[in-house]
């Protein structure tokens, strides 16, 4: 049973457990999809019900962001860790190179990709990218037709939120991938163009303020942050 955090079903496993079942549904029959929402995602779930649809429909909801555990846990339903979309990207590539699966990259700017590409490649042996894409494009259906002809076993999505969900969850039979992960800026971080917060950051649930610090025209989308947990206390009220 998934915990509900205004509308948004996460799904309660640790890292470790999302990357096994993410490999489960790389064996499984049929196309499957993993979104990774923070609280800015479960803000546009709650005005979009397009989007709050697209991200309920994935096979995997995890959650991306210290204010989904802190939310989880003033409802009373707390959820067992955060499960960063980077993080778990990197487990299941480890898995997947293990198997000499093969991923196709799609987004960001022209160029991140193949860097991202040539990156992974020398990081997990094993692993075969089976193409790559960047995210400027105007019709999906010559990108899921290159992720089907190309074979792919996984296919990461980074076109930002909530795009990437609306995206996987219309044209996700399509491309053919047994698995499509939403995973935002992921592939600049890959790439080496965008660097993570360092470990202290991370662990103490300050990730989301060293980004702001480094980049801060990214004051105006973290504002949904304190909306988030004000929205949290009031549907805490009312249950």
């Amino acid at each position: 049973m998934r915990v509900d955090v205004l509308g948004v079903g996460f799904d309660n496993l640790t890292l470790a457990e999302a990357a096994e079942r993410g490999m489960e549904l790389l064996h499984t029959e049929g196309t499957h999809y993993v979104v990774t929402p923070n609280p800015e995602i479960v803000e546009v779930c709650r005005e979009d019900p397009a989007a709050r649809e697209a991200v309920n429909g994935a096979a995997l909801v995890l959650p991306d962001g210290i204010g989904v555990i802190k939310g989880a846990a003033m409802l009373g339903t707390p959820l067992k860790e955060r499960v960063p979309g980077i993080e778990f990207a990197a487990k299941l590539l480890e898995k997947m190179a293990g198997e000499g699966m093969s991923l196709y990259l799609l987004g960001a700017k022209p160029g991140v990709a193949e860097k991202a590409a040539e990156r992974l490649r020398a990081r997990y042996p094993g692993l075969r990218i089976a193409g790559v894409h960047d995210g400027y494009f105007q019709e999906d259906g010559p990108i899921a037709e290159a992720i089907r002809q190309s074979g792919a076993d996984a296919a990461f999505v980074c076109l930002g939120a909530p795009k990437q969900e609306l995206w996987m969850a219309k044209n996700g039979p399509a491309a053919g991938a047994r698995l499509l992960c939403g995973l935002g800026g992921s592939l600049d971080v890959f790439a080496g163009t965008v660097k993570r917060a360092p470990e202290f950051w991370r662990n103490h649930g300050l990730e989301w303020f060293y980004r702001l610090c480094s980049d801060p025209r990214r004051l105006g989308r973290m504002m949904k942050l304190p909306l988030f947990l004000l929205h949290v206390r009031r549907e805490g009220r009312k249950r």
